[in-house]
């Protein structure tokens, strides 16, 4: 049984007029692959965790002036490290995770490079960046609070970020000790965010409260139909972002 092409209102088949071109229905044979990886989270939590409280003894003087090198060494790693999370959190189609910590590997670097170099008001330059950084996580806050671990270590670093950052400014010694103190209390709640993560990936339930609320609770809670929702919308499958 053959079906008639449909034609034009002059009886002809629109296929064969020049410069058109007809592409038959694809989406009964298209697929989409997933690849489902190891939440690259934790890693970039205890990196958080690990350089907030090597610069932030720098900051208290539990470290001398001529450790700043030493620090600086110490933290250049976390740039790397969180640049891969970043990178995974990409494939991983979470762009509020991989934004935060793609920001974070980019605040390590600068960090360390004027730490080594010693330039000339290098730290009245990185109270300038930590003021953006400041603005930055401003708003990251605003959109993150279904991710209550996230929007957690994002609340504690601003107020961190605005003592470093005047700190750097007007070289006051008290607003220096302030954010060192503070980058403690950051390296404190990163690292329990990182520790009730990896429990609750290993046990495949939460076992440390985490707060998760609203599409954030439903990717954890919910069925993979869930998780598969509106995924022809989602970058990477539609063909512009």
């Amino acid at each position: 049984m053959s079906t008639a092409s449909p034609t034009t209102d002059g009886g002809e088949d629109p296929a064969a007029l020049p410069g058109r071109r007809f592409e038959p229905d694809l989406r009964s044979m298209t697929r989409i692959n997933l690849r489902p990886i190891a939440s690259p989270m934790p890693l970039g939590f205890f990196t958080i965790a690990i350089a907030s409280v090597m610069t932030g003894c720098l900051q208290l003087g539990i470290f001398g002036e001529e450790a700043r090198t030493a620090v600086a060494f110490t933290v250049l790693p976390a740039f790397v490290l969180q640049l891969l999370v970043s990178v995974l959190a990409f494939g991983a189609r979470d762009v509020i995770a991989a934004t935060l910590m793609a920001v974070f590997a980019g605040s390590w670097l600068p960090y360390s490079l004027i730490m080594l170099s010693g330039a000339a008001d290098g730290l009245k330059v990185l109270g300038v960046f930590n003021l953006a950084l400041l603005c930055f996580g401003a708003l990251m806050s605003a959109v993150t609070r279904p991710k209550r671990a996230l929007w957690l270590v994002i609340a504690v670093s601003l107020p961190r970020w605005a003592a470093t950052g005047l700190a750097g400014i007007t070289g006051a010694e008290w607003l220096t000790r302030t954010s060192g103190a503070l980058g403690l209390v950051v390296a404190l709640v990163a690292m329990y965010t990182a520790f009730a993560l990896m429990l609750e990936d290993m046990r495949s339930e939460q076992v440390l409260p985490i707060g998760r609320s609203g599409p954030a609770h439903l990717a954890v809670e919910g069925d993979l139909a869930v998780q598969l929702r509106n995924l022809e919308r989602q970058a990477g499958v539609r063909r512009t972002l």
